[in-house]
């Protein structure tokens, strides 16, 4: 938009001065320079090419497909046959819910039981293919095979992207990297199980959990994000011992509400217009 030279036009009897009402097309990074600029899509690109988001998605499902070798491993430990064990990599594809089924069938739990906790556990990707959906707007034809890909991992990837054409970049790589990793390396975990021995000493099923909590964390920038996630921590591990395999983890959840009502009574520091709270750090 070219700069304004002329002075304002008075209209009408009352003498308003015609201006153009500010809006989303100003833009935040010229906010303090006098001008005011319309970003579009190849400004914003320009920030996160997509050799960076390729980048960045490679690392995440390199990382976490390579623990479907710990899948592998504690399902064929658990008893399950290489036949069930790729099976569940293949078609019901989110670790955790994988890990907290086979946990359960070696402790002596009830497979019908096992498999609600697992399903309680996968609940929570439903919720982020909510999201996604409209993020991503996907060809009606190709939605029903990406939803196979909405797990942890890959929401990670998608949100913090700032285009549409980044955020499936991000979404496609990720998905893709991460289920042929695993698949494969759940292969391989069920083959070598037996030399392994007792697979319960090695502890392979915090693994993923672990692998993915450490590439979440550099993304908890502020204290806000680092304080929902201690007490979504907290939340989780307290309710572990008092109910039923995936159901602290949902509930877990609540810690965002509880921080989002301490921010509205003035309890916890709000962010300010210029993009940081009043700690100074980055929102």
């Amino acid at each position: 938009m070219a700069e304004q030279t002329a002075p304002p036009e008075c209209t009408g009897a009352t003498g308003a001065i015609a201006a153009e009402p500010p809006g989303p097309t100003t833009d935040v990074r010229a906010a303090g320079y006098g001008t005011a600029h319309r970003p579009d899509e190849a400004d914003v690109q320009a920030d996160k090419p997509d050799a960076a988001v390729v980048r960045d998605a490679l690392g995440v499902g390199i990382a976490v497909g390579l623990s479907g070798f710990a899948f592998g491993v504690t399902a064929a430990g658990s008893g399950l046959s290489l036949l069930q064990t790729c099976a569940l990599s293949l078609l019901v594809f989110t670790g955790a819910s994988q890990f907290a089924l086979v946990g359960a069938l070696a402790a002596g739990g009830n497979p019908y039981t096992a498999a609600a906790g697992a399903f309680f556990l996968g609940v929570r990707n439903a919720f982020y293919g909510l999201r996604l959906s409209q993020l991503l707007a996907f060809p009606r034809a190709v939605r029903p095979f990406a939803a196979h890909w909405v797990i942890d991992e890959t929401t990670a990837v998608t949100l913090p992207q700032p285009t549409r054409r980044a955020a499936r970049i991000g979404f496609t790589v990720t998905g893709l990297t991460l289920y042929v990793l695993w698949n494969l390396t759940t292969l391989i975990g069920a083959l070598g199980a037996g030399a392994l021995g007792d697979t319960g000493a090695w502890g392979l099923d915090a693994a993923s959990p672990a692998v993915f909590l450490a590439l979440l964390a550099p993304m908890l920038r502020s204290a806000v994000e680092r304080v929902t996630a201690g007490l979504a921590v907290v939340l989780a591990l307290g309710l572990l011992p008092v109910l039923p395999a995936g159901v602290p983890v949902l509930l877990s959840a609540l810690a965002a509400p509880v921080v989002l009502f301490l921010m509205g009574r003035g309890k916890w520091p709000t962010p300010t217009t210029n993009g940081t709270d009043a700690t100074g750090e980055r929102r």
